[in-house]
């Protein structure tokens, strides 16, 4: 079935760990065997023959580089402006791929139509363009909001405005705060270019100040529920109630310490803790109960988001295994239309209501 997932680190997976995404998975991992300066070397799940293999026509692709101040221990960039530099070669990789056939930006309803129309058609998809909508998972590199228009100008269509810790513009995970002065005049630049908020990564300060000062569209690409696990990276039922009011749609994460509780890092395994794909669908049919239909869930797995398969559901080999979720959600007693929905059509109905 024709899936969209609406998060997946493509360009962090190229220029910062290596990959070269248009080769056999096996082959990218036995490239990293015996390296260890990342966490998940040797376990990677995504690749360009993989996305086509489980039907993935359409991904939400990102760029990613954070700024850190002085004080802040996380990983990161000393300026904006060697932030802004970083996704600069990201988009020079994005761009390179697209000039050699493998991706196609998707910026508007024309791009979006075409690609749909493409990827479902009758000719085989091996050879066939993956379609990308960009976005930018933390707004740091946005070096003054001027900067955004010109972000816009190469197709960045959606934005998250913090990552993990405090940002330039938003507070993340483990972090408290709200927006300020910049955070509102970032927000106020994405409703009038018409760039669609992600929620995800907002903490609860932030999350609803956003709510309070953003009247465009909003989705949460890669989010679940924190009342199965329970951690600020997640949504309260009063946040994802928020959303689904404002017709959004949450993509269910698939990285295992969001899917199942007590998770613990370099220790827990996905075997040992029983997460596999089904409780993943917990989480997406815990908003479809507080939502009473269908209509707010899709995928956004993050798979490969500085994890691999030691961190993924125990019954995904590759990203291929999204094709599992349909018998796995007809099995719930999803309906056909409702799987669908989830596979695709709930991505698809939210962009073409956010760019007509």
């Amino acid at each position: 079935m024709f899936t969209i997932d609406a998060h997946l680190d493509l360009s962090m997976n190229a220029m910062e760990w290596n990959r070269d995404l248009r080769r056999p998975i096996q082959e990218i991992r036995d490239r990293e065997k015996g390296m260890s300066d990342k966490p998940d070397r040797g376990n990677g799940v995504v690749s360009f023959p993989e996305l086509r293999k489980g039907d993935v026509g359409l991904v939400v692709a990102t760029q990613i580089a954070r700024y850190v101040a002085p004080d802040n221990p996380l990983p990161g960039w000393h300026s904006p402006e060697q932030a802004w530099a970083h996704t600069q070669a990201q988009l020079a990789w994005y761009q390179a791929m697209v000039e050699a056939g493998e991706l196609t930006q998707v910026v508007d309803l024309k791009t979006l139509e075409t690609q749909v129309q493409r990827w479902n058609d009758d000719q085989p998809k091996t050879s066939k363009a993956i379609g990308y909508i960009l976005s930018l998972e933390g707004a740091d590199s946005i070096v003054s909001i001027k900067y955004l228009e010109k972000a816009y100008a190469y197709g960045l269509r959606a934005l998250g405005p913090a990552h993990y810790g405090p940002g330039r513009y938003a507070q993340g995970t483990n972090a408290t705060g709200g927006l300020g002065k910049d955070g509102k005049a970032l927000l106020q630049e994405m409703e009038r270019l018409n760039i669609i908020l992600d929620a995800t990564h907002l903490c609860d300060d932030s999350f609803w100040e956003a709510m309070e000062n953003f009247h465009g569209h909003v989705w949460a690409s890669h989010h679940n529920c924190r009342a199965l696990v329970n951690h600020n990276r997640q949504f309260s039922d009063d946040q994802l109630k928020e959303l689904i009011s404002r017709g959004a749609v949450i993509g269910g994460v698939f990285d295992a310490w969001m899917v199942v509780p007590n998770w613990v890092r370099k220790e827990s395994t996905p075997q040992g803790m029983n997460c596999n794909l089904e409780k993943v669908i917990d989480h997406m049919d815990h908003i479809c109960q507080l939502a009473g239909n269908a209509l707010h869930i899709g995928i956004g797995s993050d798979l490969d988001g500085a994890f691999g398969k030691e961190q993924s559901p125990y019954d995904l080999e590759t990203i291929a295994d999204l094709q599992k979720l349909p018998g796995l959600l007809l099995k719930r007693g999803y309906k056909k239309e409702d799987i669908e929905n989830v596979m695709h059509g709930n991505w698809l109905r939210f962009l073409r209501k956010a760019w007509i």
